[in-house]
């Protein structure tokens, strides 16, 4: 991601369609999903001195990653999908 851009802009620019907020879970967006358990794993029992110790790790996280990964989490959100067509009603367990 280039230094300034928005995470949605650079999304954007890659191709990926911006999903509104997910009607199930309305507070959390799709990489909520994905992206955080994930980064939890590795800030797990870290303790940090300042902000600026948290931000240099959660980019040097996000850096690590591969296209891949970031493919990978984006497919899962097709997954809930179908919550989304049902506007959170029902969901059959797959």
């Amino acid at each position: 991601m280039m230094v300034g851009s928005s995470p949605v802009t650079h999304a954007a620019s890659l191709g990926y369609q911006i999903l509104p907020p997910d009607v199930c879970s309305p507070d959390m967006a799709p990489s909520d999903f994905f992206l955080f358990p994930q980064m939890k794993k590795l800030l797990l029992g870290r303790h940090f001195q300042n902000d600026d110790e948290v931000i240099f790790e959660v980019e040097r996280f996000l850096n690590s990653r591969n296209a891949d990964f970031y493919n990978q989490g984006l497919r899962q959100v097709i997954h809930r999908e179908k919550c989304v067509a049902l506007k959170g009603e029902y969901v059959e367990k797959d």
